[in-house]
């Protein structure tokens, strides 16, 4: 054993108390990498620490006061600067421990990588780069070993170490024998020891490293180091597509642009070489087809360069003209074709999924799975690639400058960057499906509230909010799906009740906080540049209509301009954008009608009735499991109670009031009990279930109605009132004889939905959001103040018990049912909780109940109706959709 002790043996003694080090995980010419616990934190930390003869010829303070700068870099694809310090007379610094690989790693196990991921991670690395060279920070040693690959997304390290060697140590470097850089990714102007290098050599090097990922090799190798620096300052680098094919034209323009030998003739910055990799930055793809074409032929890329980049300069001329003219492909034809953005999922079709990036470029997509994610699909790229920690999204939206994308998810806007990175969450309170988000041009965003009962405003950056639209006589019905008006004016929203039974098209005025309707019966609306508002129909028919912008309504007639495009209650599966580009979904075999579907435990779903099918919106079971209440209708007074024989029986319509929806059985099945819309009072009816006799007022409330149940003993009707009034949804108990006085039974500031007494009735199961979103909560019944349990963990909707008492059933946060064991004697107890299956293929209204659960332990779900012969969904992307749609209107 040694006398002297070791580096490690001295870092570790030094550091005691705050580091513990585990282990040496990593070396290089510089410093040496530990594995080691954040004592303070309880973390793992990674630990590096020069070597001890360059701490020697460096000296502490300017060391560390150079590498304070790097400290504040704050950026998704940067790994960050946790702690710097000199330890008995060792320099060190302390990073996160990434669990993955290093790029250099990947390459050494694949060599080439895919295409469309060397590009991403080249782009990712660019956003890094551009983040910190506008902060006044140049790297100065890219190369793969400083690209960490954490699930798949690249991390930059050691950002600015080399600066501070440099600037620390300056001339005196010589006297390790070591230097700055990596050959292989040295730009030449570096090699030469030039003391202005600045963020143009990243660029190359990042442009080394691009070439490495698609060819399998760096553009310069050579025996040594100086065989390497020679190449690097007398040989061109060799064209990709000879050593690759497949590679795209214009990727290959870029790398070969990135490596210049010249600063000047690279590009200006980080940011343009990631536009140019994505074939749509203002580097001139005409240029780049003709460096790769020429170099491929005769070598004489120089000249060739030039006189392409002249012709591109001319082409650039001609579309400002173009511009000028009225507008982004106005005088082109359109181009319609069908896409694929997803191998195997597709788009989901349960919520608003499409977002179209400003600049037409990029579709933001939600797949078609349970949990699903957002995922990107770019014009000019084969793959498409998930945004990180979007798990649960719907109703995606671009920020103006097409950096950012908005959704909703759990409950929370949130907002991720398109390149990469972490999520951000904004508000822990908003709602997606029919809710969702629009973001204006102030760099502000208008949102659903979780009540669906008014609109609010906030920065896109954080912050509190303000209530941008609240109206009183909105009564029971939601808001949803906002979008955003130029300027700042306002915001388009669709006013729907429950299901869209009942739906109108209207604008918030953003100036005086009013609202009004702009159409009735239209599901979502969109403002164009050409001065109209395009809008979807019931039947998936799109059409436009002239739309003043300072009076906000339409001022003439329609035309029809789409058809067949696919959505759902309250939304349309379109999205475009300023540029042209319009896409949608269409065809699918989703009808317009529902059908009811009885499910198994185990999730496998079979049509009850396959010849019967309509405008389903609200269930109820009979108890002797023959029979099924259902709410029928859409549109204005066609809402009506209808009763089904299970399974292949008659159905008879049993209400006629036009406003008659959320049906209960009575304990013995002989009534039903509804609730009819009045708009502003809460009115519950019996009627007796074979139609005989009339209507029987059972309850009047000055509150709305929303829903209804019974005890299973006769004895009371449970209403929860509209979740827009104030205490955002109460229930309430009515006895059905004696003391008909209504009681409180739960009310709050907070919302209440869904409530179910246990078969014993001794339990009253609801839905309730005092945590801040959604759960599962049991009191005691009727004496709801002896106590309360939360069943649900992570979130919940939708209680149901089961017909013996012993399970409590609810939506969990991922749309999956889910049983709790439930033991009731002496006191409430969970003694298990049991996912059980999927309801993302079924209708699920958020605000009431969407499902029964049936005495032979089944459930019985509304579903949307399936086409025989259909075609699946597909997604069309427009091109210059404005040119046809200016040719339909001169038509």
């Amino acid at each position: 054993m040694s006398a002297h002790p070791t580096s490690q043996d001295r870092l570790s003694a030094a550091l005691e108390g705050r580091y513990t080090l585990v282990r040496e995980i990593g070396a290089g010419g510089m410093a040496t990498v530990y594995l080691a616990e954040d004592v303070r934190h309880r973390r793992k930390v990674a630990i590096k620490v020069l070597h001890p003869e360059l701490t020697a010829v460096l000296g502490p303070e300017r060391f560390l006061n150079e590498i304070e700068l790097t400290a504040n870099l704050q950026h998704p694809h940067i790994l960050p600067l946790f702690d710097s310090g000199s330890a008995d007379n060792l320099l060190f610094y302390v990073m996160p421990l990434v669990e993955g690989e290093t790029l250099r790693q990947r390459l050494a196990r694949e060599s080439q990588l895919p295409i469309a991921e060397a590009v991403r991670i080249a782009s990712d690395v660019a956003d890094a780069l551009e983040y910190a060279h506008k902060h006044g920070v140049v790297h100065r040693d890219i190369k793969p070993e400083n690209i960490l690959l954490h699930d798949g997304r690249p991390l930059v390290a050691d950002f600015g170490i080399a600066l501070a060697v440099q600037q620390a140590g300056g001339a005196r470097m010589t006297q390790t024998g070591m230097s700055l850089g990596t050959p292989q990714y040295m730009a030449p102007e570096q090699a030469m020891g030039d003391k202005a290098v600045d963020h143009r050599a990243d660029i190359y090097a990042l442009g080394a490293i691009t070439y490495e990922m698609l060819t399998g090799e760096p553009p310069f190798t050579g025996a040594n180091a100086q065989a390497v620096v020679a190449k690097i300052l007398t040989t061109d680098p060799s064209p990709l597509l000879p050593k690759r094919r497949s590679i795209p034209a214009h990727v290959e323009g870029a790398v070969l642009t990135a490596l210049e030998k010249m600063p000047a003739d690279r590009f200006g910055s980080a940011a343009q070489f990631a536009e140019a990799l994505a074939g749509r930055g203002a580097i001139l793809p005409t240029s780049r087809t003709v460096v790769a074409t020429i170099r491929a032929g005769d070598g004489k890329w120089r000249s060739a360069f030039l006189g392409a980049a002249g012709v591109a300069a001319a082409a650039l001329a001609l579309a400002a003209w173009g511009l000028t003219r009225g507008g982004a492909g106005e005088q082109d034809t359109a181009r319609w074709d069908y896409i694929e953005v997803n191998d195997s999922s597709g788009v989901s079709m349960n919520s608003p999924a499409l977002a179209v990036s400003p600049d037409g470029n990029t579709i933001a997509f939600r797949e078609n799975l349970p949990g699903g994610r957002l995922w990107l699909k770019h014009r000019h790229e084969l793959d498409t690639r998930p945004i990180v920690g979007t798990e649960r999204a719907t109703n995606p939206s671009f920020s103006p400058d097409g950096q950012w994308i908005a959704f909703l998810a759990d409950g929370r806007l949130k907002k991720a960057r398109v390149r990469g990175g972490a999520a951000v969450t904004l508000v822990d309170s908003a709602l997606g499906g029919f809710g969702g988000a629009a973001w204006l041009d102030d760099e502000t965003i208008v949102y659903v509230a979780p009540a669906q009962n008014e609109l609010r405003r906030m920065n896109a950056t954080g912050g509190s909010y303000t209530v941008a639209l609240r109206d009183s006589t909105f009564g029971g019905d939601g808001i949803g799906n906002p979008v955003a008006l130029p300027g700042s004016r306002g915001v388009l929203f669709e006013l729907c009740s429950s299901g869209c039974v009942t739906a109108s098209l209207r604008v918030a005025d953003l100036r005086t906080g009013k609202q009004k309707v702009v159409l009735e019966d239209a599901m979502q609306g969109w403002y164009l540049p050409t001065g109209h508002l395009l809008y979807v129909r019931r039947d998936g028919a799109a059409l436009v209509a002239p739309f003043d912008l300072d009076k906000l309504e339409v001022t003439g007639g329609s035309v029809p301009v789409l058809e067949s495009v696919a959505g759902g209650a309250g939304f349309a599966q379109l999205a475009w954008s300023r540029s042209g580009t319009l896409v949608y979904v269409t065809g699918g075999a989703l009808a317009r009608d529902n059908m009811i579907v009885r499910v198994s435990r185990s999730g496998v779903a079979s049509v009850v009735d396959t010849a019967w099918f309509g405008q389903f919106k609200s269930i109820a079971s009979a108890p002797d499991g023959r029979r099924l209440a259902v709410g029928v209708g859409v549109g204005t007074s066609s809402l009506n109670i209808w009763v089904k024989q299970l399974d292949r029986g008659p159905l008879t319509r049993l209400t006629f009031g036009g406003r008659d929806r959320r049906p209960a059985w009575s304990h013995d099945g002989k009534m039903v009990a509804f609730v009819r819309d009045t708009l502003t009072t809460g009115v519950v009816i019996w009627r007796a279930a074979d139609g005989t006799g009339g209507d029987r007022l059972r309850v009047r409330l000055p509150a709305q109605a929303q829903e209804v149940t019974l005890s299973h003993d006769g004895e009371w009707i449970i209403v929860r009132t509209d979740n827009a009034g104030p205490g955002a949804g109460d229930l309430i108990g009515i006895r059905t004889r004696g003391d008909t006085i209504p009681v409180t039974l739960v009310v709050s500031p907070f919302t209440e939905l869904h409530p179910e007494i246990s078969p014993d009735g001794r339990w009253l199961a609801y839905t309730s959001n005092e945590s801040g979103r959604p759960e599962i909560y049991v009191r005691p019944f009727p004496r709801t103040s002896d106590g309360v349990w939360q069943v649900s963990v992570g979130g919940g909707t939708q209680p149901r018990w089961s017909r013996r008492g012993d399970e409590l059933y609810f939506i969990d946060a991922t749309r999956r049912l889910v049983s709790a064991r439930i033991r009731g004697v002496p006191t409430f107890e969970v003694s298990g909780i049991q996912p059980l299956f999927s309801v993302n293929d079924f209708t699920i209204d958020e605000f009431h109940q969407s499902y029964e659960a049936t005495s032979d332990g089944q459930f019985i779900f509304i579903s949307p109706r399936r086409m025989p012969g259909a075609r699946p969904p597909r997604v069309v992307r427009v091109d210059n959709w404005f040119s046809d749609l200016r040719s339909r209107l001169n038509q």
